[in-house]
């Protein structure tokens, strides 16, 4: 065992890389050519030789080493890698502000945030700053109670917005699981079973005409709508296209081939994530003769400019997301069909009543349909399926429109 006076005499000769006095338990005092000196601890786990520092002598004496020592090999003795107690040690005592709810929350949503699209991540941040930083932000983890997060929803119902009662519920579960992996001690999921407490929500439906009868008396009305000629064309081709509200009137003439019959939708427009936004293929669109014809009528009115439908105010900007809602309702319609219902519309009616292969559909939709195994497929492809598609559609739209028997078309071939 060494003493006090062989620690401060020892030395390193000059032509070794260091040099250690073994004392006892597997603790040893290294020391360098430069004079430093260092408290170790040898050991094994699992047939694997490990060295642990205990600390620089003289800051940590002898008598201190030893129990540190003493402390390191209790812990092995109870099963537990002393090396590895001590690396959580630390990366417990780096968390900022402790484990209160809205420290874990920033947290997660700091590495949650960058792959959403900009538009979910603000939306999330502020219903975490509105609806739960405010009652329970400061609060300890392990202190919350279900009942305190369930007072904080409830708030939320009282101002009748349900919906978002269910999003922040999921954002306070999410936020959950993604603590209670570093929790100290064993911790449940507080926000289990608090969905039953809430008010029921069942998800956004959008109004959609689902008859073809009553399709056709919506077309009829919309061929004959006598608003100005850029809300009034893209009103009509709405129907025919039945692609999302946003493209549709962000449209611009630089991703139109009209010769090609094409529409090209760039990735980072479509809705998806911000990764996906970016590394993604764009969406196609085949334009039935229908929509091009209307197309090169408004195009000596807009063609000039970015936008194939520019907002009144300014030309730099696409027409407002009311217009063809205001439309609708103009013609009497807008309770029943929603300008985002034509998705819902054409996705119906092309499976009951033309027959169409729904991977088709679901392409031209822009949804990503999965395969047996779980992978999704490529959204550009089924193109040539989906230019007879959507003119046979067209076609169907078109005899509605002038009360027409409903036809049966032949499906399309896979």
């Amino acid at each position: 065992m060494l003493t006090d006076a062989e620690c401060r005499n020892a030395v390193c000769p000059p032509d070794k890389k260091q040099a250690r006095f073994a004392d006892s338990g597997g603790m040893y005092l290294q020391v360098s050519p430069a004079g430093s000196k260092r408290w170790f601890l040898k050991y094994r786990i699992a047939l694997v030789e490990k060295h642990m520092a205990l600390g620089s002598y003289p800051d940590v004496g002898l008598t201190a080493a030893r129990k540190a020592r003493d402390a390191a090999k209790l812990l092995k003795s109870q099963g537990f890698d002393p090396i590895q107690v001590r690396k959580l040690a630390k990366l417990k005592g780096t968390r900022n502000g402790g484990d209160t709810f809205k420290s874990v929350a920033l947290d997660w949503y700091g590495k949650q945030s960058p792959q959403w699209s900009e538009s979910h991540a603000e939306r999330s941040l502020r219903q975490l700053e509105r609806d739960l930083f405010p009652w329970i932000g400061d609060r300890l983890m392990t202190e919350i109670h279900g009942m305190e997060l369930l007072a904080a929803l409830q708030k939320i119902e009282e101002r009748g917005a349900v919906e978002t009662a269910d999003r922040v519920l999921m954002l306070a579960r999410q936020v959950w699981d993604y603590w209670l992996p570093t929790a100290e001690v064993k911790q449940r999921n507080i926000t289990e079973g608090l969905k039953g407490r809430l008010m029921p929500y069942r998800g956004k439906s959008f109004a959609a005409i689902l008859d073809p009868v009553r399709m056709g008396g919506l077309m009829r009305a919309i061929k004959i709508y006598k608003g100005g000629a850029i809300v009034r064309t893209a009103l009509q081709l709405t129907p025919y296209l039945y692609q999302r509200p946003g493209n549709l009137r962000m449209m611009e003439w630089a991703e139109l081939d009209l010769d090609g019959a094409m529409w090209t939708i760039p990735s980072l427009k479509m809705k998806r994530t911000k990764l996906e936004k970016e590394q993604g293929e764009p969406h196609t669109v085949p334009l039935p003769t229908q929509a091009v014809a209307l197309l090169r009528d408004i195009q000596p009115l807009t063609g000039r400019g970015r936008y194939v439908f520019p907002g009144e105010r300014s030309h730099d900007r696409p027409v407002s997301d009311n217009s063809v809602r205001s439309a609708l309702y103009q013609l009497g319609f807008g309770k029943e069909q929603s300008w985002h219902g034509f998705r819902a519309s054409a996705r119906t009616m092309l499976v009951d009543e033309l027959n169409i292969d729904h991977n088709v559909i679901e392409a031209n939709l822009a949804h990503a349909v999965k395969d047996a195994n779980g992978r999704s497929y490529n959204r550009t492809q089924y193109v040539k399926q989906r230019f007879t598609m959507i003119q046979q559609w067209a076609d169907y739209l078109d005899n509605l429109a002038a009360g027409g028997e409903v036809i049966q078309f032949q499906a399309v071939a896979k």
